[in-house]
This record gives structure tokens, sequence and C-alpha cells, in this order.
């Protein structure tokens, strides 16, 4: 019985051994090489090759935080509001690769934000560029805003830009501001296509074919909607006219602007070891639609136009608007190590965007105010269409900026800035609205009469603003600061009537009331902001 047991346990010992045995014969199959992501050197720090590629790729992005308090002259509607508040996520991503023909760069930015309160952190301007999305709550409407941004996304090869962009028109661009009150043009983002030629010893040259829609002020109009659906701007055309050459009847043109032809915008620019400068032109469209079918009379012309009294309407001419800036950017080392200077001044005839002189106050709106329930409104269309000539006319545009950088230590800067900036209408605009105003009862008054004097309606004006700040950066990339502003906006001849005393005005009201009546020749508005924001 032993012998048979011993002779099982061998058997079941060999069986054992038999696999493996034959496993030691079969080939062993080894681990997959672990890639591991590997630094890029060769376009700066933060750059690493996408895993399987030659790609380089650097990762950042930003968060901010902001307070703002200005004060407000209404509490009528949604004005009212003294503090504002705002918080940006933003995330970028750089993506380059070496090739035979330079480098091939594509850049993306993302950008998100909630605002509430005052408007200059709440700015409609976010609402007319399709970037937001407004709050509707009984308590929230005009008060809230969530904005979600393609702030960046080109792509850049061989001296070739194309996408979502900054205009190649700007130079300081708000550069050391945090609420971007200085009259200066300042497009982050249009969509381009561009070529920049560099020449040596710091000199460059790009023209650029940019989105017109970046840079479109409304075409004056008396009766407006433009903006929402079913918008209608329309302007007066005179027709017909009586044996004293007085208009006996009155069309109209839909002044809202087509996107027709891009911006060209051409910019020279040097950069050396003093500094930056550059000088930059822009040529821009301004057209209407079609003349409204149906003319009609105005309330005092009693009966209907008989045909013979009709002339024929034809399509308004398309005029093209420009602008032209110069500026440069001065280092000063030796007051101290980053003190920077810039001074920049442009010109412009219908392109107001160019120039800058919307900025801070309500850009894409054919008027706007910086401060809530303001007794007066500065106009900023780029043209007003002549009811008597059926002609497109240019307004006229100037603005300059003075903005100083400096170190007191290491971690410790301040800036301080300065900005002048006017806004002129053809010779006769107002005028010529008034004439339409004596046919139909609207717009800014029939000439002589105290209306007429008193209104807003595209008065010449002028706007200077000036302002600082302070900004602790205890750590790298770590931004703790306030700045605080004064602006004062005002017409350039003459007085208006003060908005903030007698809101809803007409005609008859102002007309009508007895002497004296409250007006103003300019509006002041003060605003601190205070910002926490963490580059990365």
């Amino acid at each position: 019985m032993k012998t048979v047991t011993r002779i099982l346990l061998a058997s079941a010992a060999g069986l054992a051994v038999v696999p493996v045995a034959h496993a030691a014969d079969l080939p062993a199959r080894k681990a997959a090489p672990v890639e591991y992501v590997r630094v890029c050197s060769a376009f700066g720090a933060g750059f690493f090759y996408i895993p399987g590629t030659d790609t380089c790729l650097r990762v950042s992005g930003r968060a901010r935080f902001e307070y703002g308090y200005q004060g407000s002259y209404s509490r009528s509607g949604t004005a009212g509001d003294y503090s504002g508040y705002r918080s940006i996520g933003r995330l970028n991503l750089d993506a380059r690769t070496q090739t035979a023909y330079g480098t091939l760069r594509a850049f993306v930015r993302f950008e998100m934000s909630s605002r509430t309160g005052i408007p200059t952190l709440h700015s409609g301007t976010q609402n007319r560029i399709a970037n937001a999305f407004p709050a509707f709550g009984v308590d929230t409407f005009g008060r809230a805003q969530t904005v979600v941004n393609a702030d960046k996304a080109f792509i850049q090869f061989a001296g070739f830009t194309a996408g979502r962009a900054a205009s190649f028109y700007d130079f300081y661009a708000h550069d050391f501001e945090f609420i971007a009150s200085t009259m200066s043009s300042d497009i982050a983002s249009t969509n381009l296509a561009a070529y920049t030629a560099t020449f040596g010893q710091g000199f460059s040259a790009t023209l650029s074919v940019e989105d017109s829609i970046a840079r479109k002020t409304p075409i004056y109009a008396p009766t407006s909607t433009a903006g929402f659906p079913g918008s209608v701007a329309l302007s007066p055309i005179f027709l017909g006219y009586n044996a004293a050459g007085l208009p006996t009847g009155i069309g109209t043109v839909d002044v809202i602007q087509r996107s027709r032809m891009p911006d060209f915008v051409g910019a020279l620019r040097y950069d050396g070891g003093w500094g930056s400068a550059q000088v930059s032109a822009a040529v821009h469209e301004l057209n209407t639609g079609n003349p409204v079918l149906g003319s009609f009379t105005g309330a005092n012309l009693g009966a209907a136009l008989s045909d013979a009294n009709k002339r024929t309407l034809s399509r308004t001419a398309t005029e093209y608007g420009w602008a032209v800036q110069g500026g440069v950017k001065i280092n000063l080392p030796f007051i101290a190590a980053g003190d920077t200077l810039y001074l920049q001044g442009a010109y412009g005839e219908g392109a107001n965007m160019y120039t800058g002189v919307t900025s801070y106050m309500g850009s894409y709106s054919a008027s706007a105010s910086s401060i809530q329930g303001s007794a007066f409104s500065q106009f900023f269309s780029d043209a007003t269409l002549n009811p008597f000539t059926n002609r497109l006319e240019l307004s006229t545009s100037f603005s300059a900026v003075a903005s100083l950088l400096h170190y007191w230590t290491p971690e410790l800067r301040s800036a301080v800035f300065g900005s002048y900036g006017e806004v002129s209408f053809a010779r006769g605009a107002r005028a010529a609205q008034g004439a339409y105003f004596g046919l139909t009862g609207t717009g800014p008054g029939t000439p002589g009469t105290r209306f007429f004097t008193l209104s807003q309606t595209l008065r010449d004006s002028y706007r200077f603003v000036v302002g600082g700040s302070l900004i602790w950066s205890p750590v790298k990339e770590l931004d703790i600061g306030a700045e605080a502003i004064y602006t004062r906006y005002g017409v350039q001849n003459g007085r208006v009537l003060d908005l903030s005393r007698y809101p809803g005005q007409n005609a008859a009201f102002v007309n009508n009331l007895a002497n004296p009546v409250v007006t103003t020749g300019s509006v002041d508005a003060f605003q601190v902001r205070a910002r926490v924001q963490r580059d990365f």
C-alpha cells in the first residue's frame, strides 16, 4: 500500500512540472514602454510635447474677482445700482510645431464670467455683441449676466494669421487699466485674416482683412428698436416739395447696416530695446438697406402726396469711413525696472470705434451714458442720413491717451493714465433732423424752438478721464489691487436739458415749461474697482 501511494505522488509531481517546463520554452512578452510627458524647450517655459507627436503645448489660464462702486442719479427702471461684481475664468491652449516654413501655431482662449450690478461691470455691450445671457427675474433683469466668449481661436503660419484674434489696428488697448476707461481702440476679439512681413532691424508691416461687425456704430435713426428681434431703424427722407421749396412729404430708409465689405487695416510697427512704435490705418464701409415702401405723410401735412409731387427715392449711396492712429511705448528702466510709458493719438471719420471714443460709455450703441440716470448722454453714430439729399454724412472723432506704469518695488506697482476725446457731427445734421421734426413731431426739435436748443440729440460732445491704480503682487502671477477713475463728459457748446430732472421729456413738455428750466453742460462720474487675479 505504501508503494502504491509513493507511485501516485511521484506521478502528480511529474505532471505539475511539465507545464512549467513548457512555459519556460515560450518567448516572454515585455510590457509596453511608458511614454512620459517630455518638456519642450523650443518655445519657452511651460511647453511640453503632446505624447506621440512633435507638437508642443502650453496650458495656462486666469481666475479673476472684481468689485466696483459707482454712484447713480436715478432709481427708476433698471437704474439705482451702486455695487457691481464680476468673476472671470479663462483657459488658454497654445500649440506650436516647428516646420520647414517656421513655427505653426494654433491658439485658443475660452473665457466665461458672471457679472452683476453697475452697468460698467454689467455691460450692455456684451449683450449687443452676442456674448452674454441676461437675467430676466424681477430683481435681476438688467442686473445679472453670464458671459461665454470664444475670445481667441486663430492659426499662425509663415507670417499669416487667420481666425479670431485681437485687431492689428490696436496698440495701447488699455494695457495698464482695470476699468478700460480711456478713449483707446481695443477690439480684443474679431474675425480676421492677416499677413505680417518682417523686415529685420525690428520693423514689420501687417495687412489685415477684419470683420466689420466689430467696428459698427449705428447710423442715427430717430425711430429705432435696433438690437431686438424684428429690429427697425428708420431715418427720414423728404419726398416732394412745394412752390416755396419746403418738403411736403416723408419717406424712410432702413439704416441698419449690413455686413458687406470687411474692414481693411494696415499697420507699420517697430520693436526695439527702447520700446515699440506703431502707425496704423483702417477703411470702414457704411451702408444702408432699401427705402421703405409705402411713403407716409407727416402729422402736419394733411392729405397724402399726389403722384406728381413725389420723387423717386433711390438707394442711399455707400460711404467709406477711415481712421489713423499712432502710438509709442517707451521703456523707462532708468527710473525702475519694468517702468513703461504709452502715448497714443487717433483721428477718424465715420469710424468712432477706431478712435475709441465709445470705450467705457457703451460701444455698439448710437447713444449711451456711463452712469445710471445720467443728466446727459453722448451720441456716437458714425453717420447721419441727410433727409434733403439722401446722403450719409460722416461724423468725426479724435482721441489722445497717455499711460505710465511705475514699479515702486518688484512687488508693488501703480499706473496713472489720462485721456481726452471729441465727437462731432456733420454741419447741419441737427438742423436737418429738426426739419423732419417740424413735419412729424419727433426728433431733436424744430430749429428755433427751446426743445431744439436744449435737445441732446446729435450734439457735438467731449470726454476726458484721469485715473490711477495700485497693485501688490506678493507672489509671482498674483495681483491684488484697486483702481479709481474720474471722468467728465458734456456738450462742446451750449447746454442741454437735465434728463435726470425731466425724464421722458418731449417737445410739448419742454416748450411749455416756465422759465427757468434745469439744464446742464456736463456730467461727472467716479468709479472705484478692486481686483484679485491669479494667472497660471
